[in-house]
């Protein structure tokens, strides 16, 4: 008698005809060489390059690649991941010398070949994971949540659908760091607060429920802010959620030299 992984594994490997009879399984799999940038300071103080091949389906994504990596041929490969369906923002990388979300890129696009690196401006802690302290601390200087002091309101406080849309945009920020590490002031200075924290503050820069906008325009009115963009667009032609990051960044300038501040 057959188990039931038997069972399973042979309905697996039939297909069915539009008339119902079994048709011969085709492998529609694609070879994909993956060639990463790999870093572990407890193997060599410099990165080297490591070279994989697997068989992937077509619409696979190139995280799913590096699952069969990770998985089946090399254990030690490090990469950050969580949800796999662009929400949650943590597996940017650079692939084929842009950033992107890995599990947003499918393996169609990329093969036969891809080269995937960590995204840059942030140290290296190992293989495709950077270290996000700079980053976060970024965030965290323009205060990013709501600054309402005039108590706790009886309901909800109330917007209209024109007031909304003024920051709908930015409101789509996942936090993964695509935008700024694809930014070369960035690169260049660890002080700059980067495209993903302005984006954040114009969400509530602009939210007429808000009453911190002033100070946050004050935070990015220094020279650590808005004014060392150089409008190379990077930062947009980035963002895997398709905000107009460079749009916003001088709706902010902008504010801060003629209305708010």
């Amino acid at each position: 008698m057959s188990t039931a992984a038997e069972v399973l594994q042979g309905s697996d490997d039939r297909q069915v005809g539009p008339s119902g009879s079994q048709v011969a399984p085709t492998d529609q799999r694609m070879a994909l060489t993956l060639k990463i940038r790999r870093y572990n300071p407890e193997v060599s103080p410099d990165p080297w390059w490591d070279e994989f091949q697997v068989k992937m389906e077509p619409t696979d994504r190139l995280l799913d690649a590096l699952h069969e990596v990770k998985w089946r041929q090399d254990g030690t490969l490090a990469l950050r991941r969580s949800c796999a369906h662009g929400v949650c923002g943590s597996d940017a990388m650079l692939i084929n010398g842009r950033n992107a979300l890995a599990c947003k890129v499918l393996v169609q696009d990329v093969a036969p070949k891809a080269t995937v690196e960590p995204i840059r401006g942030l140290t290296v802690l190992k293989d495709l994971i950077v270290d996000m302290e700079p980053f976060f601390e970024g965030y965290k200087s323009v205060l990013p949540f709501l600054v309402n002091d005039s108590g706790e309101p009886d309901k909800e406080r109330l917007q209209s659908p024109e007031e909304r849309e003024r920051y709908d945009d930015t409101t789509k920020c996942i936090l993964c760091a695509a935008c700024t590490t694809s930014c070369p002031i960035f690169w260049g200075d660890d002080e700059y607060v980067g495209p993903a924290a302005i984006v954040n503050a114009h969400r509530f820069i602009f939210d007429s429920r808000d009453q911190g906008g002033r100070e946050r325009l004050k935070i990015l009115s220094e020279k650590t802010g808005v004014f060392r963009c150089r409008t190379t667009f990077n930062c947009t032609d980035a963002c895997p959620r398709g905000i107009q990051v460079t749009k916003a960044i001088q709706e902010v300038k902008r504010s801060i030299l003629f209305d708010r501040f």
